[in-house]
């Protein structure tokens, strides 16, 4: 699976761990997030990712 980067922090979002603490449990690819999910590091929008 794809990684996605935050374009303003640098956060790695990395499907295999998925962010547990925003709910998005592991092997949730980055295109299923839902879109108003934030940047556990600094907040910014899903639309703030690249993929990696």
């Amino acid at each position: 699976m794809e990684r996605y980067v935050c374009t303003i922090c640098g956060y790695v979002y990395d499907p295999e761990i998925g962010d547990p603490a925003g709910g998005i449990p592991a092997g949730t690819p980055f295109q299923d997030i839902p879109d108003d999910w934030i940047c556990p590091e600094c907040g910014a929008g899903k639309d703030a990712f690249e993929k990696e």
